[in-house]
């Protein structure tokens, strides 16, 4: 038994030397050297481009959002089991990181953008406010946004709608929200809104009071895009199915920040909603919807590019992201 280990071992240097051996003979390089080259330090461009019936939509990226510690956002749930669930899906527990994939549809004669990312605040750290690079990776100019389609007046949804000077990024952009939070969010003397987050609407809204417009409940307000309102989060948190030649999508939002502890425990309260009740009751409506009709979803905080499915499991649901395909 000893000398066939010894034997197998002696087979393996042998063979490995010679491996090293015959690539140092076709290289014409000593045995020794080692192939060097600088790190390129740098990422691929944050855009993803696919198809929806005769629509084109491109993904882009604000970066990413970190949220800190779980415990400060995801309420009414042991700290134990949030670290748990966590860690069983591979994840950190010690801060949770959101996307922000932010959706530009453009069917040929109509070019819209859902949200608009953090602009200039870093009130969640300097990885956001990255949509105009996006924008330039994925070849779109700001000019060439025909409509602006806000699902909520939150800081990270409406912040990239005006430069640090407060000029509008898209000059020919009309601005598509709900009445409900338009007055709720740019009302200064509304003590249920943060401050932060005030300012920050009424920075980026009111340079569009002249090209604003309020959808409804249901209205089919640009052509293949319906508004569906989904309050909780905000008061006019609405999303958004877009249909083109039998195929659907629906844009969430917000309906649901994270693809395992808002997901697989749609109940859990998240911090960041004004009726944090309502939303968890708008959250299983909008999710159990999706799931029954096996409608394909975006949502703005899921792990990149954010496109996936929704199905029922046990008292919640289970995310399924759809793979990225990288031919049109």
């Amino acid at each position: 038994m000893d000398r066939l280990l010894e034997n197998t071992v002696s087979r393996r240097r042998l063979l490995t030397g010679a491996a090293v051996l015959g690539v140092a003979g076709a290289t014409g390089l000593p045995a020794t050297s080692l192939a060097r080259a600088p790190l390129a330090k740098t990422q691929a461009p944050y855009w993803y481009r696919s198809k929806l019936g005769a629509l084109e939509l491109t993904i882009v990226s604000d970066g990413p959002l970190p949220l800190g510690p779980p415990g400060g956002s995801f309420l009414g749930v042991e700290p134990a089991s949030v670290t748990k669930m966590l860690s069983d899906n591979f994840l950190g527990t010690d801060n949770v990181v959101l996307e922000q994939n932010i959706l530009v549809v453009n069917s040929g004669d109509r070019v819209i953008l859902f949200d608009s990312g953090m602009g200039t605040s870093k009130l969640f750290g300097p990885t956001t406010g990255r949509l105009m690079a996006s924008l330039k990776e994925a070849g779109i100019e700001p000019a060439s946004i025909d409509a602006v389609v806000a699902s909520h007046a939150h800081i990270d949804h409406i912040g990239g709608l005006v430069d640090a000077d407060g000029k509008p990024l898209f000059p020919n952009a009309e601005v598509h929200i709900s009445q409900a939070d338009f007055d709720f969010w740019t009302d200064e003397s509304n003590s249920k809104a943060g401050k932060d987050f005030v300012v920050h609407a009424r920075k980026n809204l009111l340079p569009y009071r002249d090209r604003l417009k309020f959808f409804k409940d249901g209205q089919e307000f640009l052509p293949g895009v319906q508004a569906m309102a989904a309050p909780g989060h905000t008061v006019g948190h609405t999303v958004f199915v877009i249909t083109s030649e039998g195929k659907s999508l629906c844009y969430i939002g917000d309906v649901t920040h994270h693809q395992v502890l808002l997901v697989e425990k749609p109940r859990i309260e998240f911090a960041y909603d004004t009726d944090p009740k309502q939303a968890a009751q708008t959250r299983v409506r909008i999710l159990d919807m999706l799931a029954k009709d096996r409608v394909q979803l975006l949502a703005y905080h899921f792990p990149w590019p954010g496109i996936g499915h929704v199905v029922s499991q046990g008292d919640g649901f289970r995310y399924i992201p759809t793979p990225m395909n990288m031919l049109l």
